[in-house]
């Protein structure tokens, strides 16, 4: 999902943030610090889980992605690129989960699809030739790998392209 709220805010900053909101590294969660309604109670955890499975916070009247204002929080600095989930978890926001991405690299670091039917990322069963067929996408491509008698060797072929290509970002499709 490509993520919004890339530019910064106009007037939130870091020390309204933190006059508003408490932030554990440690856990990921963000406490209110001042009451100011029913529904916002000192100490009370802030946010709620976003349509696209991201905890979003309410604060000074915009809705913000959970992630982004701990990056802000811990750094002073509004994330002027994605912020990627290390553990591709999109509720873990401890501060070690998180790290800055461009939208290629946040792209290279996800799971399996729903539709997903090998089992392993960047390989599909090719019905024409009855092989798997292993493909990574590059520069905005799609890359094929090659046609594989089993789903194993397909993922290997992926794997090995992917190390080389994208680092600290690259997930194993062989877990």
């Amino acid at each position: 999902m490509a993520e919004c709220e890339i530019i910064a805010p106009r007037d939130l900053t870091q020390s309204k943030l933190k006059e508003a909101l408490e932030y554990d590294p440690a856990t990921g969660e963000f406490r209110w610090l001042q009451t100011n309604s029913h529904r916002r109670i000192a100490g009370m955890d802030a946010g709620g889980l976003g349509v696209h499975g991201y905890w979003r916070v309410s604060v000074y009247g915009h809705r913000y992605y959970a992630h982004r204002l701990a990056w802000f929080y811990m750094t002073g600095e509004w994330p002027k690129q994605h912020i990627d989930h290390v553990n591709l978890d999109k509720r873990d926001n401890r501060f070690a989960n998180l790290r800055l991405a461009t939208p290629p690299q946040n792209n290279v670091n996800t799971g399996l699809k729903v539709s997903n039917s090998s089992g392993f990322v960047g390989v599909n069963f090719d019905r024409r030739s009855g092989k798997w067929l292993a493909r990574v996408r590059a520069n905005g491509k799609r890359v094929n790998l090659g046609l594989f008698e089993t789903a194993e060797a397909a993922a290997r072929a992926r794997d090995a392209y992917a190390m080389r290509n994208h680092g600290e970002f690259f997930r194993a499709a062989i877990q």
